[in-house]
């Protein structure tokens, strides 16, 4: 059996370690590669803010799960104290008796190979193999031969250096990218997943992967209301200084369970032990704004501040944030709206934004009444909250 060893903190593991995986696993023609996330490394310790040795596991199974002949190992973080390629060695060759051992590296950690505990032993006992972006791309191409002749004299091994395309990204780079919502690009859809749900590396959504996930099971109409309530949403943001980011967060996911049933919104609501009223069990789409706030904080790692967004848009609520405002507003004025007097409400938006939502909550509430709906008490005491008056008696 060929057995490949490819060890790292991958933190997190990204594009260019799968494509080395692969390139690997062709060139040195793997039966097996074991991928060892590191406990804790001999040459640097993690960075400060890292994930716990679970999740690092689990973004590696997630990273690598397309790989058939690739098995995540968690070998080295059930390991107290500091991991040791050599050990590490030991142990799987117990695993996989009389394997021939090919070790992958980088190749910043193949050249300090002779300084790695029981560096002999190592060397006889696995194959070194250095990832290269080959010749004339690589600049330390030299540097790497350099070195094989070296470890060649001195422990009789013999490098093999594997061609392999590097990504140009580092996982420091990507760690620094993830807040900003950018680097979504480098990582496999499972890994990215995992990480914005888990809200790792204080990562935040990228914007195009957060509308590709809120598309997917919505219908036209309702991806043209949601495109226009975001862009109505950073223009009132801009307007009003609010944080345009969370505004274009908010309403890229304030609808992403409207076309669910009442039984699919319940069992929602009992998953995320959500409360419910009499108003809002006959009222379906009032469910939605609380389980879909639910689901953007769960799935999407949305901030407190976009989850009350979300949780409000349908009924508005006393007190509400600037944040909260733009979301129930703009989710009434967004272009694709059309009803009497939405021209004179969308220009009130501009000129005095609580007028704005004491006149849409008004709307509201005669529309309601105008199909025999009681209106609900949150949006009773929103109207009342703005208009410094005591709300009508509480229902619902």
């Amino acid at each position: 059996m060929r057995l490949g060893i490819y060890g790292g903190t991958f933190n997190p593991p990204h594009i260019g370690h799968i494509n080395a995986s692969a390139a690997a696993a062709r060139q040195l023609r793997l039966d097996v590669l074991i991928i060892i996330p590191t406990g804790i490394p001999p040459h640097k310790g993690l960075p400060t803010g890292s994930p716990t040795n679970e999740n690092r596991m689990e973004m590696a199974r997630c990273a690598f799960s397309g790989l058939a002949f690739a098995q995540v190992s968690d070998l080295e973080l059930k390991k107290e104290g500091i991991s040791y390629t050599s050990e590490t060695l030991d142990e799987l060759l117990k695993e996989y008796p009389g394997a021939e051992a090919f070790l992958i590296v980088g190749s910043d950690m193949y050249l300090s190979l002779e300084t790695w505990k029981n560096a002999q032993h190592l060397l006889a006992c696995a194959t070194p193999c250095v990832l290269s972006r080959g010749e004339g791309a690589d600049k330390e191409l030299p540097a790497i031969k350099t070195y094989a002749e070296k470890i060649h004299r001195q422990f009789n091994a013999q490098t093999i250096v594997i061609d392999n395309v590097v990504t140009d990204i580092s996982s420091t780079e990507l760690r620094q990218a993830l807040p900003q919502r950018r680097g979504s690009e480098y990582l496999n859809e499972m890994t990215y997943a995992y990480i914005i749900k888990n809200r790792l590396y204080g990562a935040r959504a990228d914007f195009s992967w957060l509308r590709e996930r809120a598309f997917e099971t919505m219908k036209p109409k309702r991806i043209q209301h949601t495109l226009g309530c975001e862009a109505e949403a950073a223009r009132l943001a801009q307007r009003w200084g609010a944080d345009a980011d969370e505004a274009h967060e908010a309403a890229i996911l304030h609808d992403i369970t409207k076309h669910l049933e009442l039984d699919e919104q319940l069992q929602l609501c009992r998953k995320y032990d959500i409360m419910t009223d009499t108003i809002e069990l006959s009222e379906v789409k009032l469910l939605h704004a609380k389980t879909g706030a639910a689901v953007a904080r769960d799935l999407y790692g949305a901030s407190k501040s976009v989850h009350d967004a979300i949780f409000w848009h349908t009924t508005g609520k006393a007190n509400m944030t600037l944040l909260e405002k733009i979301i129930y507003i703009a989710d009434y004025i967004e272009p694709t709206r059309e009803f009497d007097g939405l021209d004179a409400l969308r220009s009130l938006a501009y000129r005095d934004l609580d007028q704005a939502i004491v006149k849409g909550l008004e709307m509201s509430i005669e529309d309601m009444k105008a199909r025999g709906i009681v209106s609900h008490r949150r949006t009773d005491e929103a109207l009342a909250w703005l208009l410094h008056t005591e709300p009508t008696a509480q229902r619902g």
